[in-house]
């Protein structure tokens, strides 16, 4: 079930986005097609934003340097797949393939149908902190990425094939109990508020640190139990009091709806608190986690069981389709590879030069 719902589309399985840049010195040639310095580092800062990296700061706070290991990680990753997009973008020019207003339309559409709503998908493109502008952009490329792809060959999944994936990979389809929740979150991070205190006072002595925190965090606990009285009075402005004043923001657009989960998904003091609360039932008392204080909501549950095939099978056969169109085009892009030619500009952009220098500097330690 997990391999279904993180199945992405084609335009993020290989490229890095599909967007204007301002002219600026070359830094790699491409079939005469040149990469330029401003388009490397705008697509890498989109891609360490989109890592790990993102709680550390992202690319506001990454040392952009060769001395830096994972520098040289992203570095490489990032021209490589710009060399990549640069060589369907020739291809795609070659066959005269373009996106239509009408074929944005029809996706825009299967997306939507896909997520739920259109007010849904708003709220996936604000937590991803997606443009609608970037996302028509990333729309037109999977478009015309899927339509190179079609050229090639045809991708034609049937029910049967979905069938016969899903009785061979029953345990992806299975589930332990579940709940359905919604939450107001009061945040109350320990090591958020540390760090937000030593940022204003770097030199501050580990008993006031402490103080301070535990004054923040029983002025958060103050606020959750007036929410808590608030809730209480009116259970029915449950998902409008949490548009108001939840700090899990994401959650609070959908009036604090989580939808269903199983109970290793959540941290245990959460999960322990909703698995015992029966459906249409407000916690008594605040819920303290980790994050902060909770109140929680819970709305329905799900004995443990396998989800039926005929509820799962368009999502099965989304994801055997999108599998066998990204094989068909890593397939294209590794014949493109082979045969185009690539020039380095700036050699400092070139794999070859860091091996080159890896293997000196050995020579020289072993003199």
């Amino acid at each position: 079930m997990k391999k279904l719902l993180t199945c992405i589309a084609l335009s993020t399985v290989l490229l890095s986005g599909c967007t204007l840049f301002q002219k600026s010195e070359g830094i790699v040639k491409v079939n005469g097609t040149v990469i330029t310095q401003a388009e490397f580092d705008q697509a890498f800062d989109k891609t360490v934003d989109k890592s790990f990296l993102k709680s550390f700061g992202g690319s506001k706070n990454f040392v952009k340097s060769d001395e830096n290991p994972m520098y040289r990680i992203f570095k490489d990753k990032v021209t490589n797949e710009l060399i990549i997009k640069s060589l369907l973008d020739q291809e795609i020019a070659k066959r005269n393939i373009t996106a239509t207003e009408e074929d944005v339309q029809n996706e825009l559409k299967t997306i939507i149908d896909r997520v739920g709503s259109k007010e849904q998908l708003n709220s996936l493109l604000k937590q991803r902190d997606v443009s609608n502008a970037q996302f028509t952009e990333d729309l037109k490329t999977q478009i015309k990425i899927k339509k190179l792809v079609d050229s090639i060959q045809k991708v034609n999944i049937t029910d049967a094939d979905a069938e016969k994936y899903y009785n061979t990979h029953k345990d992806e389809f299975t589930h332990g109990e579940q709940v359905r929740a919604s939450h107001i979150l009061i945040s109350a991070n320990t090591l958020e508020l540390i760090q937000q205190i030593k940022a204003k006072n770097p030199d501050i002595d580990p008993t006031e640190l402490n103080k301070k925190v535990e004054e923040q965090i029983a002025a958060q606990k103050a606020k959750a139990e007036a929410v808590l009285a608030e809730v209480k009075q009116n259970p029915d402005n449950f998902e409008k009091i949490a548009q108001k004043k939840s700090d899990d923001k994401a959650s609070a657009e959908r009036g604090g709806e989580l939808g269903f989960f199983p109970k290793e998904a959540m941290v245990p003091e959460f999960a322990n608190a909703a698995f015992s609360m029966k459906p249409n039932t407000i916690s008594e008392s605040l819920v303290k986690s980790p994050y902060g204080f909770h109140i929680i909501k819970v709305t329905d549950r799900m004995a443990a069981g396998s989800t039926p095939f005929a509820k799962i099978k368009d999502e099965i056969k989304f994801y055997l389709e999108t599998q066998k169109q990204v094989e068909i085009l890593k397939n294209l892009t590794d014949g493109l590879m082979k045969n185009a030619k690539i020039e380095y500009l700036n050699e400092d952009f070139n794999p070859k030069k860091l091996v080159k220098e890896e293997i000196t500097t050995k020579q020289d330690e072993k003199k």
